[in-house]
């Protein structure tokens, strides 16, 4: 334990403090388990914040990885590089659309969608007045542009001015997005699952009225997939639950199952009329590491047959933490998809007290809005691992 608080010490002197982090020190993982640096054994459902879709120690990945770092790992994107390519070629055939933008992180991703929409509003007519419309308790990210998006005004408070032209729609609420729609409106911006909000799935009803909408008025449907995609949702992406495909996708986490890398896809219709040679840029963004990464993901996934094990993983758990709501008077709901999942508290039970409970007792939990508890575990998950879970949790409770 002295080596770990040592490095705890250290840490706190050496990086800035804009995380609260808890007291431990992850050395290793191994499937759906990660190890400390004292050896003690967690029992991982939080995946780095969805990220490790894989879980640890994938040895294909892991293979793919090595070979790729022996060879080249970076040139810029003023050449051209095999793994960038395949990994394209894969993504595309996954999300159903035509090109890709290969970013850093998730926030990068909704940047350059956030400028796609925006450029391919302004050839229409040529007017920088365009307006988006995002949502509340939403979340992308917090870099200026996406987090201008973001509709938690905590979050904002202290770096406004945010960018201009943003109204802000009730999730969920369709109404609520027609009355904001105008003239300058471009696009709508939204997670399929509210994901950092509370985990609360977009209903069928309410995508689906916002797809037409979006068609009726010409308007983007940017689709936030960065937490709820690749296969988390027991799809591959979230929007084919609701048989809704996006103008822009925003992808990451799961997608580099470890490795930093993002993306934004767009639809034929978009990548022909918005950015251009000179619009927008990245000096690591598709480099050949990364996009070997990407490209093992996704063919790890259709080895696996990984969306259909969440599938089934998925309705388990969401059978068993239902069981918790009518054990424990505290508990308000479960919601969720596939192995995206929350349990809602009430105020008077703070879910970061059973964030720190849980992890004495072995199982990594993270916390999300509207006082709820997150259950975001490896895609490789089993039910065994679930009612493992199941048990820490309710000691910890």
């Amino acid at each position: 334990m002295d080596k770990m608080n040592e490095t705890i010490r250290e840490a706190e002197e050496s990086l800035l403090h804009t995380y609260n982090r808890f007291p431990v020190v992850f050395d290793h993982g191994e499937g759906v388990r990660l190890y400390d640096t004292e050896g003690k054994e967690y029992l991982d459902f939080c995946a780095g914040i969805a990220v490790h879709a894989l879980g640890y120690g994938n040895r294909e990945y892991e293979e793919a990885l090595t070979a790729q770092l022996k060879k080249l790992t970076h040139t810029s994107n003023y050449y051209y590089n095999e793994p960038a390519v395949r990994a394209a070629k894969a993504l595309l055939r996954i999300t159903g659309l035509s090109k890709v933008f290969f970013t850093n992180s998730g926030a990068e991703a909704v940047e350059g969608a956030i400028k796609a929409a925006r450029k391919y509003a302004y050839l229409k007519d040529q007017k920088t007045d365009h307006e988006i419309i995002a949502m509340e308790h939403s979340f992308h990210g917090r870099t200026m542009g996406a987090l201008s998006v973001t509709g938690n005004s905590a979050y904002q408070e202290p770096f406004l001015p945010m960018i201009g032209n943003i109204r802000f729609a009730a999730f969920n609420d369709l109404n609520s997005v027609k009355a904001l729609v105008n003239d300058r409106t471009c696009a709508i911006i939204l997670e399929t699952v509210q994901g950092e909000g509370g985990i609360v799935p977009a209903t069928k009803e309410f995508l689906s009225g916002v797809r037409e909408l979006c068609d009726e008025k010409g308007l983007l449907l940017i689709l936030d997939e960065i937490q709820c995609g690749m296969g988390r949702s027991g799809e591959m992406f979230a929007y084919e639950l609701y048989g809704v495909r996006p103008d822009i996708v925003t992808v990451a986490k799961g997608i580099g199952s470890g490795i930093p890398v993002g993306a934004f896809v767009l639809s034929e219709e978009v990548a022909e009329h918005s950015l251009k040679a000179g619009d927008h840029g990245t000096t690591y963004g598709g480099n050949p590491f990364a996009a070997c990464a990407v490209e093992t993901v996704i063919s790890q996934f259709e080895k696996l047959n990984l969306t259909e094990r969440v599938k089934e993983t998925g309705k388990y758990l969401g059978e068993r933490l239902s069981e918790l709501v009518k054990e424990y008077d505290f508990i308000r709901e479960a919601r969720g998809v596939g192995l995206m999942w929350g349990l809602e508290f009430v105020k008077e039970k703070p879910v970061s007290e059973v964030c720190k409970r849980s992890l004495e007792n072995g199982l990594v939990l993270v916390s999300a809005a509207r006082n709820t508890l997150r259950f975001l575990p490896p895609l490789i998950v089993t039910k065994q691992d679930i009612d493992e879970m199941i048990e820490k949790l309710r000691r910890s409770l």
